[in-house]
């Protein structure tokens, strides 16, 4: 089955509090739905000093089948909440089939929440009916959990509930605080935290001695060493990288089967950005890759410039400044299971940390399953500080 977005769906709208006057949500059925839709953001969070803009066309193709290889095995509807005939909230709900089976369990998500004046008087309405709305459908389709917020892009999970500040970085979500009220509201609970951890060199930051010590052991007991990525192999880099990552995160709550097509979009989207010395492998003794790093550049700087746009002098910004940026993301990190426990990761961090480290130097290191001991522990040790906490959310259907 192809992605499908129900928009030749017959559409039923409704006041989401039962009244006169209430607020409207109905589908998302037409171009001009559609442009709303993405729109919203740019609209409620133009004053927003920490809110990044999204390149428009980078946004365009994340709603588009045909570009995101991740609607294939999904199946979704979008919502607009509207009032006085303007668009005023917003939401998606989605089934991601590859995930259901893979979970073996009955499971929709909701998405791309957004709701304006979350603080004032009509905005416990307005997330309730939004709310409601994915949860119907959802309950159409015989899912028994809605659980969320969960985008269209891979590993864009979560709604910040601590760490507002500062801005995001690439490929991570924003939401002003009173969300968090909205969802716990409507009824929604913590189904799961993920952490964020920031090292900063102007705020002291070094890697401890013991680390240092421990990773100079690591490489000589196991006869590691650490490689760059080979960009003139980059097909059989990336599927290298796939298939390190599906064999160390498998049994991670939250991971889904990803597929082909979807691994080399993202390669096809980080590419630009990508600097070889900050797509790291680790190689024992017999010649095997046993774990990987992946750290981006952040590019949310600059793209707070852009507006959301790249000509006309979008790429000429991004093209300069890349280079430049001393603020980092650690995207990924992962070890063999037979190397898990034998410090692999560490030597991995130290080596990232080495080719990047400046004067100016910051990194946050996202996400991190709250309850996943050994790598939360490990971060502690690396003396990297709690910076930021996202929530996935949940309900009975």
């Amino acid at each position: 089955m192809s992605a499908r977005s129900d928009l030749a769906a017959p559409s039923v709208a409704f006041r989401g509090d039962g009244r006169e006057g209430g607020p409207l949500v109905r589908p998302v059925e037409s171009k001009r739905d559609l442009r709303a839709f993405l729109d919203l953001p740019f609209r409620l969070y133009r004053r927003d000093p920490l809110w990044v803009p999204p390149l428009r066309a980078s946004l365009a193709a994340e709603f588009d089948p045909a570009r995101n290889p991740f609607l294939d095995h999904c199946d979704y509807r979008l919502f607009l909440l509207e009032r006085d005939g303007h668009a005023r909230g917003r939401i998606a709900a989605l089934v991601d089939r590859l995930a259901v089976e893979a979970w073996e369990e009955s499971v929709g998500m909701f998405a791309y929440f957004e709701c304006e004046e979350p603080e004032g008087p009509a905005a416990r309405g307005d997330a309730a009916a939004l709310l409601g709305a994915a949860r119907a459908w959802l309950l159409e389709r015989g899912m028994e959990t809605m659980r969320g917020p969960w985008s269209f892009v891979s590993q864009e999970w979560g709604l910040v509930v601590e760490g507002f500040e500062p801005e995001p970085v690439i490929m991570a979500p924003y939401n002003p605080p009173p969300y968090a009220r909205l969802m716990e509201g409507y009824g929604l609970y913590k189904a799961k935290d993920l952490l964020a951890w920031e090292v900063s060199i102007p705020d002291g930051y070094r890697i401890p001695d013991r680390i240092l010590t421990l990773t100079d052991s690591v490489a000589q007991r196991f006869g590691i060493t650490v490689r760059t990525i080979d960009f003139s192999r980059l097909d059989e880099e990336v599927e290298l990288f796939a298939r390190l990552s599906l064999d160390s995160l498998r049994d991670n709550w939250g991971i889904s089967p990803v597929t082909d097509d979807e691994v080399a979009a993202m390669a096809r989207d980080l590419r630009p950005i990508l600097r070889p010395e900050l797509v790291l492998f680790a190689r024992d003794a017999t010649g095997r890759d046993v774990g990987f790093a992946l750290t981006i550049p952040d590019v949310n700087s600059i793209l707070r410039r852009t507006r959301g746009r790249m000509l006309p002098f979008g790429w000429a910004r991004l093209l300069w400044g890349i280079p430049r940026l001393t603020r980092y993301r650690m995207f990924a990190l992962g070890v063999s299971r037979d190397y898990r426990g034998k410090g692999v990761d560490s030597l991995l961090y130290r080596a990232m940390w080495e080719r990047m480290a400046t004067p100016d130097t910051t990194m946050e290191i996202n996400y991190v399953l709250e309850d996943n001991y050994p790598m939360v522990n490990a971060i502690a040790k690396l003396g990297a500080r709690l910076s930021r906490r996202y929530r996935v959310y949940e309900m009975p259907i």
